[in-house]
């Protein structure tokens, strides 16, 4: 929206970021950032003209050829090579969703003036971020340890008039793009190549992406399952507070509520049950959606102090008169994190798969396979194939990526996250479960039908309705693709 700036000096929240994606807000530095990072710049040129001393990635070489010195008429040649060298990404692209959030969260982490990246480089930055001017970058190719390596070095190449971006709904490269906007490509200074390419800013927003969706996930799998227990003919008897109250973990007892609500004013649900116990998968939705929860709470806290904070190296503090090197750009944190995540989502996946294959076993007066006449029709059969095999996939994507180091840079980087593998497996264990969540959504619905002429709650019955509006009862076969596109689209954009 025209008009509206966020300063990037500030504490970034969950909420501010996705909005500021949503509403396609447009950044701007805060005076107190341009002064902390002028500084910065300002010291550390005076640091490089009055010393001989070596300085790791200022006057040195990277990795193991630290103990290289640069000299000064060289210094401007070594950054520009590192970005240059660095960009060996490989693979599927990034999402440009994901590429978007990389500019925001770099330029926010070189906002605090401990960086030494010049003034002009981090506005290109926000420029880039404001008309849409995203870097083409590949999945492929970060140990999540020297920072996000690979990707922020393609992140980086159209400072320097290199590399490709998506512009305007094109590939193109960055030299027809400067030539169309009048921009010259940027005279990296020392120490301003590192400043760009060691950081977290790969693997935080990808995070930052599975924060925001998986809240959504959470959201829409207590809906969902709300409506699967009640067609289903299931029991209120497992979300009653009083059983909350004897394990009073916070996403179980919050799940629950959530649970009774949905189901506030359901015809179904106060129907007299023949049935004394529920399979698991709607018994136990309250303690199995809400470690979920709890988990992405843990995850989030993460994330959002890493978003807030400086991840390159090395760190330089003009105050103090001080340039340190060290490890801030270390992914550990979020690698354990973004694991962490991964399995909890995925769970939301598995319970929601088993509850869709009860309520096609043909059980509690329901039809098999929820057609009025089975045999000549098949109805959501493979439908239910189609959410175990996502789900199994999952499980597989779930094996942790932290669990795993390789030595690299010649045995100086000895030990590294794998947070960006784990990042990756991330986003698609995200995108798996809206499509087993859909497809329970269907079946759900499908169900509901069955049960007429008795209604469910009145807002599981708005929500029905709109649905049926894109996908309607399945009364004979049909291709289910495209069903569960539709319901794919539909829980991806409905109203919460």
């Amino acid at each position: 929206m025209p008009g509206i700036h966020h300063s990037s000096a500030a504490q970034l929240s969950l909420f501010e970021i996705e909005s500021i994606l949503k509403h396609n807000l447009k950044l701007n530095l805060s005076e107190s950032a341009i002064t902390k990072i002028t500084k910065c710049r300002d010291y550390l040129n005076e640091k490089v003209k009055g010393t001989s001393e070596p300085i790791y990635g200022v006057n040195t070489g990277f990795g193991s050829l630290y103990d290289r010195n640069i000299s000064k008429n060289n210094l401007k040649r070594l950054q520009e090579n590192l970005v240059m060298s660095h960009a060996c990404g490989t693979g599927d692209q990034v999402p440009d969703e994901i590429v978007h959030l990389m500019l925001l969260l770099k330029v926010q982490s070189l906002s605090y003036g401990h960086s030494g990246a010049q003034l002009e480089t981090v506005e290109r930055l926000v420029h880039y971020f404001n008309e849409d001017i995203l870097p083409v970058i590949y999945e492929l190719g970060s140990l999540g340890a020297s920072g996000d390596l690979a990707p922020l070095a393609h992140l980086s190449l159209p400072l320097i008039g290199q590399g490709e971006v998506h512009y305007k709904g094109k590939r193109i490269s960055i030299q027809e793009v400067n030539a169309q906007l009048d921009l010259t490509p940027i005279s990296f200074q020392a120490k301003e190549g590192l400043a760009l390419l060691n950081g977290t800013q790969f693997m935080s927003a990808y995070g930052i992406w599975c924060l925001i969706e998986g809240e959504r996930l959470i959201k829409l799998a207590n809906i969902i399952s709300a409506l699967s227990l009640d067609t289903f003919d299931g029991r209120m008897d497992p979300f009653l507070p009083e059983v909350h109250e004897l394990r009073p973990q916070k996403g179980q007892v919050a799940c629950a509520k959530d649970i009774s609500q949905l189901l506030d004013g359901s015809e179904l649900i106060s129907q007299p049950k023949k049935h004394v116990q529920d399979p698991y998968s709607f018994r136990c939705i309250p303690q199995v959606h809400g470690a979920t929860w709890d988990t992405w709470r843990h995850a989030h806290d993460i994330f959002m102090t890493e978003v807030n904070s400086v991840t390159d190296n090395p760190n330089v503090f003009p105050a103090n008169d001080k340039i340190i090197s060290a490890g801030n750009f270390h992914g550990q944190p979020l690698a354990l994190a973004l694991d962490f995540l991964s399995i909890a989502l995925s769970e939301l996946g598995s319970i929601s798969e088993r509850r869709t294959f009860q309520l096609l076993s043909g059980a509690r007066q329901l039809p098999n396979y929820l057609v009025a006449h089975p045999g000549i029709n098949s109805g959501l059969m493979i439908a239910q194939y189609t959410s175990a095999s996502i789900a199994s996939q999952n499980k597989q994507l779930c094996t942790p990526a932290s669990a795993d180091s390789i030595v690299s840079s010649n045995g100086q980087e000895d030990h590294v996250s794998m947070g960006a593998n784990a990042a990756v497996k991330a986003y698609k264990v995200v995108n798996n479960v809206y499509r087993i969540l859909a497809i329970e959504l269907m079946t759900a619905t499908q169900a509901l039908e069955f049960r007429r002429p008795a209604k469910t709650s009145p807002y599981l019955e708005d929500l029905v309705n709109n649905f049926r509006l894109k996908v309607p009862f399945i009364e004979d076969d049909r291709v289910l693709h495209e069903d569960m596109e539709k319901a794919l689209d539909f829980i991806k954009s409905v109203k919460l």
